[in-house]
């Protein structure tokens, strides 16, 4: 009886290749590379911010003499004097009155379009919504001639509600494009039995859809604040009474008029005052704009 042998096979084990492992080192050297991008930029942002600051609580020879160093005396004396001899406090409440009002002005506005952008189909919907999206690459200082000789034809040149109305226009086209993709993640059966149960659509929109929308409106409006209050080129044209001047304008009027007469501690302890309120919105909502955009960009 023959003996059968199957022939004999060579077996090679299975070498993994090599390219995950590069891939891995490839990510951690891209995320090195862009960890050590964002301390060098938040460095750039921090450290003038910290050292104009510091700069608040010194005297103008100290400025000079050791702009990198402690204050040697710390001068509290330097913020009522810029709030009140330089006007400060005056042009701060005029900031808080414009800013605040053009923010709800644009809230109001922009979820009320695109509400009805979002849920509504009709012709010209499109181009409509398209004429709000044109309208964020659109360069706002090429409109400032014809903005000026409009609100002068309107009687609101120097006047609180002039601002206001600007402002509110000027924001509205982010606002209309981020609030439209809000509201077509909303369900329309909420709005039609919102009308069938007897709600006008006023009633849908602000007992429903608004409280359904509240992060995005969160995050609008508080990038709207941000970007109302540190407006200069605006109000630098349509409003010119000294009196009414916002922050921006007091800043940059007391830093030009000042002359020979060098109160560079003043300057920083307005400068100071003025960022107190964007600091303090940042660090209060600073969730909500993580939580608003990340609901919008998931939804």
């Amino acid at each position: 009886m023959a003996l059968l042998t199957s022939p004999s096979r060579t077996v090679t084990p299975d070498v993994p290749p090599a390219a995950p492992a590069r891939s891995q080192a490839g990510a951690r050297v891209l995320g090195g590379v862009s960890q050590g991008f964002l301390l060098v930029w938040g460095a750039m942002v921090v450290f003038p911010l910290l050292w104009a600051v510091l700069s608040s609580f010194k005297s103008d020879k100290d400025i000079f003499t050791s702009p990198w160093s402690l204050p040697t005396h710390w001068q509290w004396n330097n913020f009522s004097r810029a709030w009140n001899e330089s006007h400060i406090g005056s042009y701060f409440f005029n900031s808080v009155i414009v800013v605040v009002s053009g923010v709800v002005l644009t809230l109001l506005l922009s979820s009320a379009v695109a509400y009805v952008l979002a849920h509504f189909e009709f012709p010209g919907s499109r181009v409509l919504y398209y004429v709000f999206v044109a309208g964020m690459v659109f360069p706002g200082f090429l409109a400032l001639v014809p903005l000026f000789f409009v609100i002068q034809n309107l009687g609101l040149m120097n006047s609180y509600l002039g601002l206001i109305l600007v402002y509110a226009a000027h924001g509205m086209s982010f606002s209309v494009f981020f609030l439209t993709a809000f509201f077509k993640t909303q369900s329309k059966e909420l709005a039609e039995a919102g009308l069938v149960d007897g709600c006008s659509h006023w009633g849908v929109l602000f007992r429903i859809m608004l409280p359904l929308a509240r992060p995005g409106l969160v995050s609008i409006g508080i990038f709207q604040f941000l970007g109302m209050w540190n407006e200069y080129l605006l109000p630098l044209v349509l409003n010119t009474d000294e009196k009414r001047y916002l922050v921006t304008q007091g800043l940059a009027n007391i830093a030009v008029t000042q002359g020979y007469h060098s109160d560079f501690s003043g300057l920083f302890a307005g400068l100071t005052i003025s960022i107190i309120p964007v600091l303090a919105v940042y660090l209060v909502f600073h969730r909500q704009i993580s939580t608003g955009m990340t609901a919008g960009a998931l939804k």
